[in-house]
């Protein structure tokens, strides 16, 4: 009998075995319950016209880029060259391509552009168009190119590459005639956008001094011809296509700044800063704004000056890049050739300052809770969690239709902080208008600051504080707002405080907006 127990149980034990496979693999490919009509998950919001380009996310995302302002101007210690300088005057004696980059790479900058040609017309490149040129200079014997080496050494780092040609050019004959002169400055870009690789950024503006001769600058077709040429290029003016003007050289934006913009409300060289500067919040356009300054007095190299502070640099690193702008910063070579070692000092110590910040986000081990969610509690895409992890992919996402946007941040311990960190998720479109910060003390709330426009970033200043329990409000938005990240970070550095934005919302009524703005959202969002 026991043996033929045994027997059996050598005949099944195959057939439990098969069953003890088949049983998991069936369960795994069974219909779930969330696959089923009720239980699909939210999709995303819908994003809020205009948004950015990927080529305009990938500017956004690098923050600063390096301004190399380099050329005759240099050796004749001018600013605005006349155009008559002899060509032997142009002789580097050292000129490393390859130390810019680095000295900009090492400093946290993402790309470098430089001025091919100033409005004295000479040009960093042996251009066919003209003999005013490193060609007929003493450097290298009129062999040398700046361009090609700045190109070779940007490739070389991974970093990318940006020009300057200057429309206005005061040695060029044929300058003051509309045709002739057009025709020649786009044979000229034409030389730049088509040997020397990639190139990320052309930079352009309305330059032409008092008295000058009277000719129009057909820039439509030069961003046309850009575009073909270099199809990822974003075009830098005043008033676009694709990046503004801040409207000042000082690097500060206004509290206030909006990406979305109006380009038929602007023209090149039509000086309109408080326009330029806001931006518009009804704005068609996507260009965003950029805050131009020189490390120095001047914007060429001159023996006399000498480089700002790295605490001053970090001041406009807050008023620029910190109030939803790029930051080109000029940092321009000696009459060598070089980054002088006083500049480069000043950029070490700049990039120590900004590591010794924002390295550390006291907010990363919160609890948090939001006023409501997007697909539920429990739907991670998005959390309020997701405010935590570094970059704009990920975001909080409130439910539909509510009018109360809070999320609540537990440090779980007392946290000393003086600086608060916020982003958009701008691929969605920029939205918030007005939000405001709170603590809890003693079980009463108390606000302790207060801001308008957020955008791609927003750095907030505070006088210092300790608290364990955060509120952040989001008062006015275009649509549901959503928010990328949120940090606070301790700065031993920085002197001035930003403890509120000064006139909210300006001339742009709030309430009107909102209501405005999120009328015409629902509209879209029922087609």
């Amino acid at each position: 009998m026991n043996k033929k127990l045994k027997t059996l149980s050598d005949c099944l034990r195959p057939i439990f075995q098969i069953h003890a496979i088949i049983l998991p693999l069936a369960l795994c490919f069974a219909p779930s319950s969330s696959s089923t009509p009720d239980r699909k998950p939210v999709p995303p919001p819908l994003p809020i016209l205009p948004i950015p380009s990927a080529f305009h996310l990938q500017w956004q995302l690098s923050e600063m880029a390096l301004f190399l302002h380099f050329g005759m101007n240099t050796f004749t210690d001018s600013e605005w060259g006349t155009g008559r300088a002899h060509p032997s005057h142009f002789n580097p004696s050292n000129l490393n391509a390859a130390q810019w980059v680095r000295v900009a790479k090492e400093s946290g900058f993402s790309r470098v552009l430089l001025t091919a040609k100033h409005h004295d017309g000479f040009c960093l490149w042996p251009s066919d168009y003209t003999d005013y040129s490193v060609r007929s200079s003493k450097w290298k014997n009129g062999t040398g190119d700046v361009v090609a080496e700045l190109s070779a050494a940007a490739m070389d780092a991974g970093i990318g590459l940006g020009l300057y040609l200057s429309p206005w050019d005061r040695h060029e004959p044929c300058y003051g005639k509309t045709l002739e002169y057009n025709e020649y400055y786009l044979a000229q870009m034409t030389e730049l956008l088509t040997r020397y690789g990639k190139v990320e950024n052309v930079f352009l503006d309305g330059a032409k001094g008092k008295g000058e001769k009277d000719m129009k600058y057909l820039f439509e077709r030069w961003f046309s011809l850009i575009h073909q040429l270099q199809p990822g290029a974003l075009i830098f003016t005043d008033a676009g296509p694709d990046t503004r003007w801040i409207g000042d050289e000082d690097g500060f934006a206004p509290p206030t700044c909006w990406s979305p913009f109006n380009r038929s409300a602007v023209e090149i060289g039509g000086h309109n800063p408080q326009y330029a500067g806001r931006g518009d919040p009804f704005g068609q356009d996507w260009v965003p704004a950029e805050c131009d300054v020189s490390i120095r007095p001047g914007w060429f190299w001159h023996a006399s000056e000498v480089p700002k502070s790295a605490r001053t640099l970090l001041d406009i690193y807050y008023k620029a890049v910190g109030r939803n702008c790029h930051l080109l910063l000029n940092v321009p070579p000696n009459t060598s050739g070089l980054i002088s070692d006083e500049d480069i000092q000043v950029l070490q110590e700049f990039s120590e300052i900004r590591r010794s910040i924002f390295s550390r986000n006291f907010a990363l081990s919160a609890l948090l809770r939001a006023s409501s969610t997007r697909g539920g509690a429990q739907d991670s895409r998005f959390s309020p969690y997701n405010i935590l992890e570094e970059g704009i992919q990920t975001y909080w996402a409130p439910g539909v239709n509510q009018s109360t946007w809070i999320l609540y941040i537990d440090l779980q311990r007392l946290v000393s902080f003086n600086v608060v960190k916020l982003q958009e998720p701008i691929q969605m479109g920029q939205r918030v208008i007005e939000f405001h910060l709170e603590t809890l003390n003693k079980g009463v709330w108390k606000r302790v600051a207060t801001g308008t426009t957020i955008g791609y970033q927003r750095l907030l200043r505070i006088p210092e504080l300790k608290s364990q329990h955060l509120k952040l409000q989001i008062d006015k938005s275009r649509a549901e707002p959503l928010i990328a990240y949120f940090g606070i970070y301790m700065d031993r550095v920085s002197l001035s405080r930003d403890v509120s934005d000064k006139n909210l919302v300006g001339h742009f009524n709030g309430s009107q907006l909102i209501r405005s703005t999120t009328q015409n959202y629902s509209q879209v969002a029922a087609m």
